[in-house]
């Protein structure tokens, strides 16, 4: 089954003062575009569409849909008119609706059920990506602010599921690069370090913990480039070496398996003897794999999922392929999906929610056409309940294909993606093709569904190219470290044979071709206007990086320990070599080469991508002449969550793209 949300939320913790209310505002403020300038730019799109950008881009009016784990009550987050989303908790036997969690001037960034009684959230401060953990009761009363320690990047580790009042997060509190375990109450907020990270050269970077709460393992970085996995058999013994491999490698535990009677079972995600991740059942007291549970030969294994409600019992085993998959384990399982299959034919059907006695399944249902809809599932009963389709205004007749591809890049590595065609394309009309490479880069992919940018792109008769690039993650230790070191090198030529292959399909106007990226997707922009500045019409960079050597400067604390691992996959700052190839991949350093109009946006609190990215682009292009529109939000970072922000954004780049597309 399933897991709840509660045990995937991570959380960092909130400064003392929002961005709207420093006194000085990050960046070079002479440089954003002006409100006019903006909607005059907005306005270069211009016709009858059947949609809208706000039918796209508006938050669902109700969404985030939770079961407490007695079923009793059900939570969801629902927008005002304002805009703002707040919590509520529905009686499920009397219907009685309570709103529990406000949202004021920042945003819920999520939130969960801790226990029965009382919900977890947590709200970052104008996308700065620090955040405050809080409880509150379900009647809303007894809110408790859980981690008031300003500059502190705290993440949930176990949500301690048979010890209600507590769970155990992680803190860089006693030292910024480093991060330590605690448990902690959720009602009073009191805390005890359960162990410390004390080797900075050497830091402990993932703590594994049993159901009970019992730390089992800890895996130790060496050198920053090497992980070494120590396990111990009981609290009295010592920690352990278990298995020592490089970042290139993964040997790692997904949860211990608690039905068998030797507590030193483990199901562990490894691609040490396969070159895609495999899960297997894996003896920590005898050091040797018992059974290799699965593995698909292109695909890397995602994860596991046991029932807590039948004694731990396999349910399924997932990955992510051309669309998501599930192998059904369990009896149990493998009758729901024969059941999900039935009801919702070839829509993707996740479980999102269930409840402890497993009796009530909170079910996603969603396609390439349909944005998402929830439905409530009574096992008992066999009953399906539709409780909220997000956009019931986007009908799914009117939505364009989103179909996976499969090509060659220049050098023979089969690479894969998606190409979303609009309407205009399948009556045999030539159309423009916007190129959309995922950030990252290394370890995101981009998969099958509902996309709502590359549905806007299509309404407007844009056909929509999204590459899975070598060092994409999902497909395999060798297709990722195939991209170890070639930023703006030969990542950019898979953007470019992925171009050369929908051309081959006779549907694309090959004078209208543009390319839009955020963060690594930002600086894949911004190289292959630099690169290939005759291939492209026009570009979008959001959020985007354009200087390596500002770039690594740039990172917070709580990277430096990975910097041994960033300087073999991206470039090593510190080697002459490597110095010289980074100089001639960072556009903000040949932007001479630029020729193509282009669109910057940033989140002035981005702390990934700093705001000079940006303004160094901007300030160069303008130097020399060109029109170069900047939109600048001043309580986002690392991409916009405002609603309103978000709407702005999308109409900007439609009047942009209109402009140069059309």
């Amino acid at each position: 089954m399933k897991k709840s949300i509660l045990t995937i939320l991570a959380f960092t913790v909130l400064s003392s003062i929002t961005a709207q209310e420093k006194t000085e505002l990050p960046g070079d403020t002479s440089l954003p575009s002006s409100k006019q300038e903006l909607e005059k730019l907005a306005a270069q799109e211009k016709g009858s569409y059947k949609y809208s950008v706000e039918d796209y881009f508006k938050k669902p009016m109700q969404s985030s849909f939770q079961f407490s784990p007695n079923g009793m009550y059900f939570s969801y987050m629902e927008k005002e008119d304002d805009g703002k989303r707040h919590v509520y908790v529905k009686n499920t036997a009397t219907d009685k609706v309570t709103r529990v969690i406000e949202e004021d001037k920042d945003l819920i960034r999520g939130y969960g059920w801790a226990n029965n009684n009382r919900l977890i959230y947590v709200m970052d401060n104008g996308g700065n990506e620090n955040y405050h953990l809080f409880a509150v009761d379900l009647d809303g009363k007894n809110q408790k602010e859980l981690t008031p320690f300003d500059g502190v990047r705290v993440s949930v580790l176990n949500n301690l599921k048979d010890q209600k009042d507590f769970m155990i997060i992680q803190m860089n509190k006693d030292n910024p690069e480093v991060f330590e375990p605690y448990k902690i109450n959720i009602n009073t907020g009191d805390y005890v370090k359960l162990f410390e990270n004390k080797d900075l050269s050497n830091p402990i970077s993932g703590y594994d913990f049993d159901k009970d709460g019992n730390l089992k393992a800890y895996t130790q970085q060496q050198n920053g480039t090497n992980y070494v996995l120590y396990y111990r058999l009981s609290e009295k013994e010592p920690f352990k070496k278990a298995m020592e491999t490089t970042w290139k490698d993964l040997f790692g535990i997904l949860e211990f398996n608690y039905a068998t009677e030797n507590p030193h079972d483990a199901y562990v995600l490894s691609n040490l003897e396969n070159n895609t991740n495999e899960i297997i059942l894996y003896d920590f007291a005898q050091g040797k794999t018992i059974k290799k549970l699965f593995a698909d030969k292109t695909y890397d294994a995602d994860g596991i999922e046991t029932s807590r409600k039948r004694g731990y019992e396999v349910d399924c085993y997932y990955y992510t392929g051309e669309k998501s998959e599930v192998i059904p384990v369990s009896e149990t399982y493998k009758k729901l999906d024969k059941r999900f299959k039935k009801e919702f034919k070839d829509k993707e059907v996740s479980i999102t929610n269930v409840t402890d006695d497993e009796d009530k399944l909170l079910l996603y249902v969603g396609s390439d056409k349909l944005y998402g809809t929830y439905y409530f599932y009574d096992v008992k009963k066999d009953t399906f309940k539709e409780i909220f389709n997000l956009m019931p205004n986007l009908k799914e007749a009117d939505m364009a294909e989103m179909r996976p591809i499969e090509f060659k890049s220049r050098d023979g590595l089969t690479l894969h993606g998606y190409l979303t065609i609009p309407k205009e394309a399948k009556d045999g009309k030539k159309v423009p093709l916007i190129v959309n490479p995922h950030g990252g880069p290394y370890g995101p992919r981009d998969t099958w569904g509902f996309n709502p940018e590359t549905q806007l792109f299509a309404s407007r008769g844009y056909a929509t190219l999204q590459v899975n690039y070598r060092g994409s993650g999902g497909y395999g230790k060798e297709f990722s470290q195939a991209g170890n070191k070639q930023i703006g090198r030969k990542m950019l030529d898979d953007l470019e044979d992925g171009v050369a292959y929908v051309k081959s399909l006779n549907m694309i106007d090959d004078k209208k071709i543009a390319i839009y990226g955020g963060s690594y997707g930002g600086l894949a922009t911004l190289g292959s206007l630099v690169k290939t500045p005759d291939l492209y019409t026009c570009g979008v960079d959001y959020v985007g990086v354009s200087n390596l050597f500002t770039f690594f400067k740039s990172f917070p604390p709580y990277w430096k320990p990975f910097l041994g691992q960033v300087y073999e996959q991206w470039y090593d700052e510190n080697s002459k070599e490597d110095q010289e190839i980074m100089k001639k991949v960072s556009p903000a350093l040949n932007v001479d080469k630029i020729t193509k109009p282009l669109f910057v946006v940033q989140g002035a609190n981005d702390p990934r991508v700093n705001i000079n990215e940006s303004d160094q682009v901007v300030q160069s292009l303008r130097k020399r002449g060109f029109d170069v529109p900047y939109m600048v939000k001043y309580n986002e970072g690392h991409g916009f969550g405002h609603e309103e922000n978000r709407l702005e954004l999308y109409k900007c780049m439609m009047g942009f793209f209109a402009k140069h597309l059309k």
